[in-house]
């Protein structure tokens, strides 16, 4: 599959945002994790963790699946390829596993946190907001970098992707056939033949 221009710009486009809107959504939710565990304010820690939960249940995870999705789409249709460079293929993980932990780690901590603050009990573990925005921030800060360096190369499969390209000959080019004049005046008609002109 190859993406038109037109096609890869607005993947490219959509891609960004989303990449943007994830990393803008952990730092908000480690700010409202923070507030949450440091003070002791109970109205403002029921506050913090109702929008933890407002975020990691409608805008979180939509978020990061357009990004998964958008990046996918740029791998499989772009030269970049999905396993071809260590640096594409170490951020399909890292994504695919920071939007596994924000289903199965991050939102169950938000709403294990809100459901106690909501019967009147104090926060029962500030790691459970505040282990999942750190994590998740981390990760993005760091795949941020490895997009803009490009480091560590080709894979196994970019080398042998690579190595079979330069070892496929390309096109013979076209031999015209006519009337040739050779140095010594004489006239020799040339046809092509094996990749070459030869005289007769």
């Amino acid at each position: 599959m190859k993406l038109s221009r037109p096609a890869r710009r607005a993947s490219l486009v959509v891609h960004v945002v989303a990449s943007a809107s994830w990393l803008g959504l952990s730092l908000g939710l480690l700010a409202l994790g923070t507030t949450a565990a440091g003070t002791g304010n109970a109205v403002t820690v029921e506050a913090s963790v109702r929008s933890m939960k407002l975020f990691a249940d409608w805008l979180l995870l939509p978020i990061a699946l357009l990004t998964l999705a958008s990046g996918l789409l740029l791998a499989l249709g772009t030269p970049w390829g999905l396993a071809r460079h260590r640096w594409v293929f170490t951020k399909f993980w890292l994504t695919l596993a920071t939007t596994t932990a924000t289903v199965f780690a991050l939102r169950p901590g938000v709403d294990a946190a809100v459901t106690a603050v909501a019967a009147g009990h104090a926060l029962p573990d500030a790691t459970e907001v505040l282990a999942g925005p750190v994590v998740s921030l981390t990760a993005y800060v760091f795949m941020t970098g490895v997009s803009l360096l490009k480091p560590w190369g080709l894979t196994r499969r970019g080398r042998r992707l690579r190595a079979a390209a330069k070892n496929t000959p390309g096109p013979v080019p076209a031999v015209p056939v006519g009337d040739v004049a050779q140095p010594d005046g004489s006239i020799s008609t040339t046809r092509a033949h094996d990749g070459g002109a030869v005289g007769r």
